[in-house]
């Protein structure tokens, strides 16, 4: 459901990219160790063990020095090293979803996904998708509601190995349950796969097995279970889909909307969202979240009162953020990295399986990217 947070955007000069000079740069960029904590099932931390109880409550390190871009799913994880090489782990049991073209054997150890040049990926329920440095995109795994993008959907259609969306000119990726979405390098944002609460954004409730074109210039965007939010390049935030929980953060729980539709407020920088929350960053370092709030997951030092607007999290130096499973994770500029929410896998990271209804500080300084995954786990890098 992560995307590769902190690590590329568009660049904001709007000129750059209508010229066709659309800039990629980067933040944090250099790779560095990765890291990984929470629930263990299916080997999906990485670490060489793969017993379902064996969670870790701390950061345990991934064997290698040159991690680049990161990505947690449900159920499986992806990285890039800096050679461009593209690497998953985790359960390998359904669909296809470790993308390497193997056995249906699950892995605890990373193993490559054939191809180089990748670049920019996200990881989702049992489906994998990943843009190289050409443009083009790529996914496999699960493709059950056409969220392979691929003109098919059905058990039969799954996917072993990276096949191309059609299209050219992609940059940011995002999956979420059964639905996805990427930006080209035009700032024009295009949704496929599951539809039944409107959550591709096309002022329909049809699915979706290749790409549509959600009106308007964005930036990014990020989906959760039945919703979306999105931030367009004037700095204006939108949501749309499911609004259950008040996760479309316009004070109305109304059963959904299937088009965008603005939270209030100006100046949003970054945004995060999974299953029914979501976390929004400020050009001025402020964290606001909204949705459920149990287990403490918007981090206001409350359990259990949803959110329909946003609510400050304390604190003004937050840089980038990653929301997982009722649980999410932040860092901020001086590199100490945050988590706050449903603890009982040890996804906190604090060394403990307690909830935690606002930040507490996991270990270690120089983090330089965070992904908190779907399945109660995440992965961080350090530079």
């Amino acid at each position: 459901m992560s995307t590769c947070k902190g690590a590329w955007k568009l660049q904001e000069v709007r000129d750059q990219i209508l010229a066709g000079e659309w800039i990629q740069y980067n933040i944090d960029a250099d790779p560095g160790t990765l890291w990984s904590w929470g629930q263990n099932c299916f080997g999906k931390l990485g670490n060489n063990t793969s017993d379902n109880y064996t969670h870790k409550s701390s950061p345990i390190q991934i064997p290698g020095d040159t991690w680049f871009c990161i990505a947690a799913g449900s159920y499986n994880s992806l990285a890039t090293k800096s050679d461009g090489t593209l690497w998953t782990w985790g359960r390998g049991t359904f669909y296809g979803a470790l993308g390497n073209n193997g056995t249906a054997e699950s892995k605890s150890s990373p193993v490559q996904i054939p191809g180089s040049s990748w670049n920019d990926i996200s990881a989702g329920n049992f489906v994998g998708m990943a843009r190289k440095t050409d443009g083009t995109l790529w996914s496999w795994g699960l493709n059950n509601c056409g969220q392979l993008g691929i003109g098919t959907c059905g058990a039969g259609t799954c996917r072993s190995s990276p096949v191309q969306i059609p299209g050219t000119s992609w940059c940011n990726v995002c999956l979420s349950d059964k639905f996805a979405f990427a930006l080209k390098t035009d700032g024009t944002l295009w949704s496929w796969g599951q539809n039944d609460t409107g959550q591709l954004g096309d002022n329909t409730i049809s699915p979706r097995s290749s790409p549509v074109q959600v009106p308007g210039i964005w930036s990014e965007a990020d989906g959760s279970e039945g919703s979306a939010v999105a931030r367009k390049t004037d700095g204006t935030l939108w949501t749309w889909g499911n609004a259950s929980y008040g996760i479309l953060g316009i004070n109305d729980t109304s059963p959904r909307r299937s088009s965008p539709v603005q939270v209030p407020g100006t100046a949003w920088n970054d945004v995060s969202s999974v299953q029914s929350n979501v976390v929004a960053r400020k050009t001025d370092g402020t964290l606001w979240a909204w949705g459920n709030g149990a287990y403490g997951a918007i981090g206001d030092n409350t359990v259990n009162i949803n959110r329909s607007s946003p609510v400050q999290i304390p604190g003004s130096t937050w840089s980038d953020i990653s929301v997982g499973r009722t649980n999410v994770k932040a860092r901020k500029t001086d590199g100490t990295l945050w988590s706050w929410g449903r603890g009982h896998c040890g996804q906190n990271g604090d060394g403990s399986t307690n909830n935690r209804s606002s930040p507490v500080q996991i270990p270690g300084t120089a983090w330089s990217a965070v992904s908190a995954g779907d399945g109660h786990h995440a992965l961080a890098r350090k530079a």
